[in-house]
């Protein structure tokens, strides 16, 4: 199961969405989760999945690697699905199951909320995916600038941000290797009820913590051993220019915006 979370992890490469200014990729990923909420009909998510295809096929990520990233949330989706299912009234009653009831609105909904959430999960792993870390904070540091002559420190928001993605890989490599020594020495994570493999999580969680602890102390000793002090004064040794590859994204993603907004307001 750990293996299969995508979020925080990089996946180098030279393609067009690789080479896409990391502004361009956050603000058209918030875009992107926006127009998923616009879609009233299925037919929207016809184009929402040519929109990711397409997507994926350029930036040439595996599409099995891209969609074992919603194995972690399949719990979420099933919960998620069924509660739709069988607690939502209206519409042509499909079936009875003691005092659920599934209705023709609760399946419809019940679709168009999974749908919802794997287009998210997928859109947000391909930005995480095909930006590193370092442009990402960039990007995010760059957005959050106007905000300074309030008070909010971009550079450090940025780089709190950036610091959590980065660190998730390496904790559920962590996890999985302090799992597999607690294995070894006869510990038990997958038989019993709920609670009980809660507790048998804690011989996981204490040594986690301690890593994650010293992980973050070594951090910090090797930022301030390099002098850094914030985004004060500090200077950039790439800076982030939009071209005409960006122009293009954002085109690309306007089109299908209107195109989803017609397919909302269109009355057939």
């Amino acid at each position: 199961m750990l293996k299969n979370i995508t979020i925080g992890q990089y996946i180098p490469g030279d393609t067009f969405i690789h080479r896409l200014d990391p502004r361009v990729k956050i603000i058209l990923s918030i875009i992107f989760i926006i127009s998923l909420f616009i879609i009233t009909k299925f037919s929207g998510y016809v184009f929402i999945s040519l929109f990711i295809l397409g997507s994926i096929y350029i930036s040439k990520i595996p599409l099995g690697y891209i969609f074992k990233g919603l194995k972690p949330i399949l719990v979420i989706l099933i919960l998620t699905v069924g509660l739709n299912i069988f607690f939502t009234p209206g519409g042509m009653l499909l079936a009875s199951i003691g005092p659920l009831k599934i209705t023709s609105n609760g399946v419809r909904l019940a679709l168009f909320m999974g749908l919802r959430l794997i287009f998210l999960i997928v859109g947000t792993s391909l930005l995480t995916l095909t930006t590193s870390p370092i442009a990402l904070t960039d990007g995010i540091e760059s957005l959050l600038n106007p905000f300074r002559r309030i008070g909010i420190p971009a550079h450090e928001l940025a780089m709190m941000m950036t610091i959590a993605l980065r660190f998730i890989p390496t904790l559920l490599e962590e996890t999985d290797k302090i799992m597999k020594a607690q294995i070894a020495r006869g510990a038990d994570f997958e038989s019993g009820n709920l609670m009980k493999r809660a507790k048998n999580l804690i011989p996981l969680l204490v040594p986690l913590f301690i890593s994650a602890f010293r992980r973050a102390d070594e951090l910090a000793v090797a930022m301030e051993a390099r002098c850094y002090r914030g985004g004060f004064n500090r200077t950039k040794l790439k800076q982030l220019k939009v071209s005409i590859i960006d122009y293009i994204a954002i085109l690309v993603t306007s089109i299908l915006v209107m195109i989803l907004i017609w397919n909302r307001f269109w009355p057939w």
